[in-house]
């Protein structure tokens, strides 16, 4: 479900309740900075500045907290920006988990995959996030899937994407392996009453 960008839009997701870690911001910064230089990076600070929302990534600290809506329109934005598709996006949400020091804390004592899923997993949220549950619902390591529930959180269907790039990448840290998908199999943008995340690895 495509939703233009306005500024009705940003106004709406700046209302929504809740806050996040900055480090999703630097994560969003360092991304652009790979991809666009620092040309690019300014090209969304500028546009963030025109809806009325900027923000100075390099000034972002990575433990403070923002508004959840500010994390929405900076994806938006860098989408906008740059005319990222969905596999764009995507493609930051699994650099985010290489790059992240909150999932490298959580995952570098790990020595069960099982045990990380069902014990870390709503623990490893909350540390970014005051809204939403999300809920370690089944992992099968001998059939190599895991489902992810996430409730009572619905900002925007481009972070849909953005959990699909990156619910792998604590997989791949635990499980190292090369080869992993994930698809978003429901979803409050759908109908649904939560999103659920399939995630699969060879």
């Amino acid at each position: 479900m495509a939703i233009e960008l306005t500024k009705d839009v940003a106004k709406k997701l700046m209302e929504i309740k809740g806050e996040v870690r900055g480090v999703v911001f630097g994560v969003d910064g360092a991304y652009v900075l790979k991809e666009k230089g620092k040309e690019g990076l300014k090209k969304v600070e500028e546009e963030l500045e025109k809806f009325g929302y900027p923000i100075k990534y390099g000034e972002i600290e990575t433990f403070n907290y923002y508004p959840v809506g500010l994390r929405v329109l900076s994806l938006l934005v860098i989408k906008k920006v740059f005319s990222f598709d969905d596999k764009k996006i995507k493609e930051m949400g699994f650099f985010g988990t290489k790059i992240s020091v909150i999932v490298k804390f959580f995952i570098k004592y790990v020595f069960s995959p099982k045990k990380a899923f069902n014990a870390q997993t709503s623990r490893l949220w909350r540390e970014h996030w005051t809204i939403g549950d999300l809920i370690p619902v089944e992992i099968n390591e001998e059939k190599k899937y895991a489902i992810l529930r996430l409730k009572n959180f619905s900002l925007h269907p481009v972070y849909c994407k953005y959990l699909e790039g990156y619910f792998p990448g604590p997989f791949q840290l635990m499980i190292k392996s090369s080869k992993m998908t994930c698809e978003e199999t429901k979803c409050t943008f759908r109908g649904d009453e939560y999103h659920e995340y399939l995630i699969k690895w060879q």
